[in-house]
């Protein structure tokens, strides 16, 4: 059975709240619901973290093997930390990196992301489907991975 790890990184345990107009009015809670809906109708299994923690993602990320692939939003860390890139480069686990909004279109130091380069892609502007379809890409790319 195919497994992955979903990692939220800082500030979106305060999605509902934070700049609705930006990231969406929807929870971190009700945001993992939806993923975990999707996984159980697709067959396969998730594993959820959230973090304000710059060193407990980088665990999350090196602690991945037997996964299928990581979905990753590195909220503000996209753009300032070259340990997570280096985590992700490091692991053979396949990762994409998410965002719920279009970094493209903000404030221009939002739209170099350090991370996205030794990724498999990026999502990005598609709220919380974004999540959705990093997981579907890797079902249908399973073999391939």
């Amino acid at each position: 059975m195919a497994a992955f790890r979903i990692i939220h990184g800082p500030n979106l345990n305060l999605l509902g709240q934070r700049k609705p107009e930006h990231y969406g009015t929807l929870t971190l809670a009700e945001i993992n619901a939806k993923i975990a809906s999707f996984a159980k109708s697709k067959n396969v299994t998730v594993d959820i973290i959230q973090s304000n923690h710059e060193g407990e993602i980088i665990d999350a990320i090196q602690q991945s093997g037997g996964l299928t692939g990581i979905v990753l939003n590195p909220g503000g860390f996209t753009h300032s930390s070259v340990a997570i890139r280096d985590a992700v480069e490091a692991v053979a686990v396949p990762v994409i990196e998410v965002h719920l909004s279009n970094i493209q279109a903000r404030e221009s130091f939002r739209q170099t992301s350090l991370i996205a380069p030794v990724c498999r892609g990026q999502i990005s502007g598609l709220g919380y489907l974004g999540y959705i379809l990093a997981i579907e890409y890797f079902i249908r790319n399973i073999n391939a991975l």
